[in-house]
């Protein structure tokens, strides 16, 4: 039989002329949904199990197509697969393929389901599992900054803002400053992954079907925690996919952060680390360079995700209910984000471990720019001044520094004391930059030992994930 025969088509039985050749081309997702293979597999053994445990199929008949599935499986795995546009999609090309290797048992399978609900099923289940995946990775990347937060809790650095020195930190500190934004991370996708572990499957097209399906079996087949509540829903609904893409985007907003970060260290003018030369390149003109290329790509991914968020957003944002075929269009952004989103927090955890950290660089940094001059107010604040008043004497203390070029805690007591008769020599505990870390010393703070603290317990969250 011709693949122009429209006869050939599951759904061509009242169509009087084949499908153009470009349409077949412009509406195929083959190319890039056969990815689902394993999923699709797997659904279809839970509803031919379930078809069987109603009286649909015989236990012959499921045998058959058990074996069916499987021999089909492995001849994907090994590349023996012949995929054709003309069948579409993953799934009529392996239920096609069924039915060549075990005759007309191959058709019942599609007894009772819909190519809508077995699709939502399919993405659903594929998306559980690289959800999986992606959290695994990122608790690898979480461990990486906790272990490198407990090598560097006594490493002082300038804590900024607006990229100006504002008060000394560790950088133990810093780097569980980034923990805790994914931990945030972690949380949304656990979340996201609640709402998604609903089982479509038994829906149909639109409306359920008329056999005696048992839906909650399938789901539980599958791992699902649950069937889906309503039909049209089901087949239609996309929200599961627009809550990963956001909060991968989010995700890759922290690592973006991040890598701006690790490219302003890395550069001469701060030079507060050292990347590991294998993930760096060089200039093909010159031969000094040490580029941070893979911060720098991730920072530039970040652009990719956010598009394709925005991309399922627009795709559903006008389709009445149920299935519509603009819903083909969600398969590439999600398949994107995953393989973009596992890509980068591999670099990131692979990397963190091996940063450098050039620690009396971080420490004459920390002196320059005044970094201690609100302990110089809370100080005054402590011998009795308002915090107003105590703001004002350290403003012309640090513009008198600025005028001589000493830091405060390079001043002696007598020039302090021209700015507040208040000041005494216990000032210079404060004023030094280990004073000023060490007195912050509550859960959050920058204090050495709250920092270890602070990475025990983020390693004891850790260790309790599944």
């Amino acid at each position: 039989m011709s693949d122009k025969d429209p006869s050939i088509k599951p759904w061509g039985g009242r169509f009087s002329e084949p499908t153009d050749q470009f349409v077949e081309r412009f509406t195929a997702s083959v190319s890039f949904d056969q990815r689902l293979y394993h999923h699709d597999i797997n659904g279809s053994l839970a509803h031919a199990a379930m078809l069987e445990k109603v009286g649909v199929l015989t236990a012959q008949e499921l045998a058959d197509i058990q074996g069916g599935l499987e021999e089909i499986r492995a001849e994907i795995l090994a590349g023996t697969f012949e995929w054709s546009i003309s069948l579409e999609d993953v799934h009529m090309n392996i239920e096609a393929r069924l039915t060549d290797k075990i005759g007309i048992t191959g058709k019942k399978l599609h007894t009772g389901r819909s190519r809508n609900d077995q699709v939502a099923t399919d993405i659903r289940l594929y998306v559980r599992d690289e959800l999986a995946l992606i959290c695994k990775e990122l608790s690898r990347l979480q461990q990486g900054l906790i272990n490198l937060a407990k090598r560097e809790a006594n490493t002082i650095m300038p804590g900024f803002t607006h990229l100006q020195t504002a008060q000394p930190v560790t950088f133990g500190h810093h780097m569980l400053a980034w923990n805790e934004m994914l931990e945030r991370d972690y949380s949304r996708f656990q979340d996201c992954g609640v709402r998604l572990n609903q089982c479509p499957l038994g829906a149909a097209a639109l409306a359920g079907t008329t056999y005696p399906i048992d839906r909650h079996y399938s789901a539980e087949l599958l791992g699902f925690d649950r069937p889906t509540e309503n039909s049209l829903d089901s087949v239609s609904d996309r929200d599961f996919a627009i809550e990963f893409a956001a909060a991968a985007s989010v995700m890759m907003t922290h690592l973006s952060r991040f890598s701006e970060e690790l490219v302003l260290w890395t550069s001469a003018q701060f030079k507060f680390i050292e990347l590991p030369d294998r993930f760096c390149t060089g200039s093909s003109i010159m031969p000094q360079k040490k580029n941070p290329d893979v911060p720098e790509l991730i920072r530039g991914k970040v652009g990719r995700v956010n598009g394709h968020l925005v991309s399922l957003l627009t795709l559903m944002k006008s389709q009445p209910l149920a299935y519509n075929k603009d819903n083909q269009e969600d398969k590439e952004p999600i398949f994107d984000i995953i393989d973009t989103v596992k890509d980068c927090l591999k670099a990131y955890a692979d990397m963190v471990p091996a940063i450098t950290v050039n620690e009396d660089v971080t420490r004459e940094a920390a002196m320059r720019g005044f970094s201690t001059a609100t302990d110089l107010a809370d100080y005054l604040v402590r011998k009795g001044l308002p915090f107003r008043d105590a703001h004002e004497v350290v403003g012309k203390s640090v513009a008198y520094g600025v005028a001589e070029n000493k830091d405060l805690s390079e001043m002696t007591i007598d020039e302090l004391r021209t700015f507040s008769s208040d000041i005494e020599l216990d000032v210079f505990d404060v004023l030094t930059l280990e004073g000023s870390v060490n007195a912050r010393d509550h859960i959050g703070g920058t204090a050495p030992k709250q920092v270890l603290a602070a990475a025990e317990r983020a390693e004891s969250r850790l260790n309790t994930r599944v």
